[in-house]
């Protein structure tokens, strides 16, 4: 088990929502175009780095960004961990039967905004593109770049989904495009993490793989 991920599950153990520890400024006034928007968003997670769901007191951060959508989202998906934890013994316990037990949410060790694993931790980050939809929504290209050598150097591109929600512009979802981890059955957007195994606020585990 690599070192980050040994992190993200001591930070479960001692609190299901997951983040980063911030400052208490302000968010910074947010732009109503869709690629500056998107530029103070990813200004914050290359700084920031928030592996799973943020904790409460970290939202304001990220909440001005965000549709209602998607923050509804979000506090369905904290409270299903909630209701996990509430029927899964202490991963502490050494005398359970299977002590090694990890959570089962998609989104424990997902970059929410950017991906898994080195994905998690961009580096930088530069805005390739914007495309506007039918519906009136855009999709707003990211590309991000991380390298630790003698590690190669990892480029890779999300698609942040900006809405307009009453007179302003938000997130409403983030598109992953690729998955390199090779898992067919791996999801592709922020809204699939934050959902799986869950019925709204209820852990209902994974179908088996011939429901899926």
């Amino acid at each position: 088990m690599n070192p980050l991920r040994c992190v993200f599950l001591l930070q479960f153990a001692t609190a299901l929502a997951l983040g980063q520890a911030v400052d208490n400024g302000k968010p910074a006034s947010l732009s109503n175009e869709p690629e500056a928007l998107v530029r103070s968003l990813y200004a914050q997670v290359v700084v920031r780095h928030p592996i799973g769901i943020p904790r409460e007191t970290d939202v304001r951060i990220y909440a001005p960004y965000l549709s209602s959508a998607l923050q509804h989202r979000i506090e369905l998906a904290r409270a299903c961990a909630r209701d996990w934890d509430r029927t899964h013994p202490d991963p502490r316990d050494r005398t359970r039967p299977d002590p090694n037990l990890k959570p089962e949410m998609d989104w424990l060790e997902l970059g929410i905004f950017s991906g898994r694993s080195e994905e998690a931790a961009p580096q930088a980050f530069e805005i390739e593109k914007t495309e506007s939809e039918k519906d009136g929504s855009f999709r707003v290209y990211v590309r991000m770049t991380w390298e630790w050598p003698p590690a190669p150097k990892l480029v890779w591109t999300v698609a942040a989904i900006v809405v307009r929600e009453g007179v302003h512009l938000v997130v409403d979802d983030i598109d992953y495009l690729t998955d390199k981890s090779g898992d067919e059955n791996a999801l592709s957007r922020l809204s699939e993490a934050l959902s799986a195994g869950c019925d709204g606020p209820r852990w209902v585990g994974w179908p088996r793989p011939d429901q899926r």
